[in-house]
């Protein structure tokens, strides 16, 4: 061989160390970026990690802090605000209700016509329309005479429908989703205005007056008997289907939870009498708290990147707005730890670009290269060419993010219970009666509404199987989640017919 061909030699074996060099440390790296990704992994395991005990820890907290917001206002981080709404449906009302819904930028009027008998809707009709957008903005009048001219609209098209006999007027449940100051179970005042709505002289004035006075100018013979908001509806809607509701959880895009309490328990309002000797409470428990609550990094990060930091501290681990969040921030870290999703997205830097939905469904992707999770990387992240190793990782951090939320709803849901003695610990005078010489637990129910629990299934299986861990399989046979639908419409129309001067039913709790 020439001292060419020898050269040659040479500087093939030299390429030939290079490039195997090169692969070398190109393995070393992505293992060394795999590594890190499981490291994160594992760190966020560990944060969100909710055994039995620490469900335990938080059912304690919430019922401590459900009675100290019920001593004195502001004496807890949850509102526990008087509703006074005491007359619960039965199931025996009869006759034709309305019920408005105003919950943002459209709003529903719907007419129900009950037979008497518990579950017996035998009429309904639905109306939804949109509020023009100068209206959010305008003044009371101009907006209320709008709903009101609808509403009149809705009841001169109706077919069929008697008119009310002399004496009688049609009545109306009005669901309104802002907050207010509640004074009567039909009357309150608004605190202030959210979702685009800015009526700077509504603020401070009874919305039900409000509405009153637009239907008295535009001849609408129509009062309103109950003024509520959509969790509230939702215990009427499970009440007048299955008297042993005692509570209802809306756990959606957002959260809250109410319950019925007794009155002489609401120390805050010493001296509250009513007709049943209980009130549903209203307890806007998006803003408990507790340390003993799994927060991680990316909670912390997603509170203080929010317009409403240190508040909403339950709702921004529970509910439907956040959790697709909490889980864009897992793989932005996860990107920026790593390359195993390539070159850093600029999407996974766009907040709440990855909805609760799409984590339900890359969740609950059964396909054998989960598919759904490559297109939705793909179409809403721009990440591309996504290994199946990689695709399983994320459907993992969907899995730890979302198997919390719903543990820790099943935890606020028991300490509801334990605070009125069903969860089978201590309150025995109202959680059991004596049957046959033996201790029985009574039937308990809690009505849920909302699309996290109604339609995203591993949600709800984990919730499920949370409650019975926490309260053991005696207890846990005896309580029973159901689900509801449309607690603000049928809701609010139900709460209008126990609240009526003319309805035959035999009103109570």
């Amino acid at each position: 061989m020439g001292k060419v061909g020898v050269a040659l030699a040479a500087g093939c074996a030299v390429a030939a160390c290079v490039v195997a060099a090169v692969m070398v440390g190109r393995t070393v790296r992505r293992r060394s970026g795999w590594r890190r990704v499981l490291r994160v992994l594992e760190e966020l395991e560990e944060g969100c990690a909710t055994p039995v005990g620490r469900l335990r820890q938080v059912v304690d907290a919430m019922a401590v802090e459900m009675h100290a917001g019920l001593a004195s206002e502001g004496g807890s981080k949850l509102k526990m605000l008087l509703t006074f709404i005491h007359n619960l449906p039965t199931g025996n009302e009869k006759g034709i209700y309305y019920a408005l819904d105003l919950g943002g930028t459209n709003f529903r009027v719907l007419r129900v016509k009950l037979g008497g008998e518990r579950s017996s809707i035998t009429e309904l009709d639905v109306d939804r329309k949109p509020i023009p957008q100068h209206l959010m903005t305008s003044t009371t009048e101009e907006l209320f005479d709008f709903i009101a001219t609808s509403l009149k609209d809705f009841v001169e098209k109706e077919e069929n429908a008697p008119e009310p006999s002399q004496g009688e007027i049609r009545e109306l449940g009005f669901t309104f989703s802002f907050p207010i100051k509640q004074i009567s179970s039909s009357s309150g005042t608004l605190i202030k205005w959210t979702k685009g709505f800015s009526i700077e002289n509504m603020v401070g004035r009874d919305v039900s007056q409000c509405l009153q006075e637009a239907m008295s100018r535009k001849g609408l013979d129509m009062r309103v008997t109950a003024l509520i908001n959509d969790t509230v509806g939702t215990l009427a809607l499970g009440h007048y289907h299955d008297e042993d509701t005692v509570a209802a959880v809306i756990i959606g895009t957002g959260t809250n939870a109410c319950y019925l309490e007794r009155a002489d328990a609401i120390i805050k309002c010493q001296g509250l009498l009513t007709t049943s000797g209980s009130m549903v409470v209203n307890m806007e428990w998006g803003n408990f708290w507790s340390s003993h609550l799994p927060r991680t990094s990316y909670d912390v990060d997603l509170d203080a990147d929010s317009p409403n930091p240190n508040d909403q501290g339950f709702e921004k681990m529970i509910s439907g707005m956040y959790l697709g969040d909490i889980v864009r921030r897992v793989i932005l870290r996860m990107s920026l730890e790593s390359d195993v999703f390539g070159l850093v997205s600029s999407k996974l830097h766009v907040p709440f670009i990855l909805r609760t939905p799409m984590i339900a469904a890359m969740h609950e992707d059964d396909s054998p290269n989960l598919e759904e999770v490559g297109r939705i990387l793909q179409d809403t992240l721009e990440i591309s060419e996504v290994p199946l190793n990689v695709r399983k990782l994320v459907v993992k951090v969907c899995d730890v993010v979302t198997c919390r939320a719903a543990r820790l709803a099943a935890a606020g849901i028991v300490g509801i219970l334990k605070k009125i003695g069903r969860d089978g610990s201590g309150g025995i005078t109202n959680a059991k009666s004596k049957g046959g010489g033996s201790m029985k637990m009574k039937r308990t129910v809690v009505a849920v509404e909302g699309g996290l629990y109604t339609n995203y299934t591993m949600f709800r299986e984990y919730l499920n199987e949370a409650m019975g861990q926490i309260l053991g399989d005696d207890v846990a046979s005896h309580v029973i989640i159901k689900a509801t639908e449309d607690g603000s419409g049928i809701g609010a129309s139900l709460l209008a017919a126990s609240h009526s001067a003319s309805s035959s039913s035999s009103s109570g709790i």
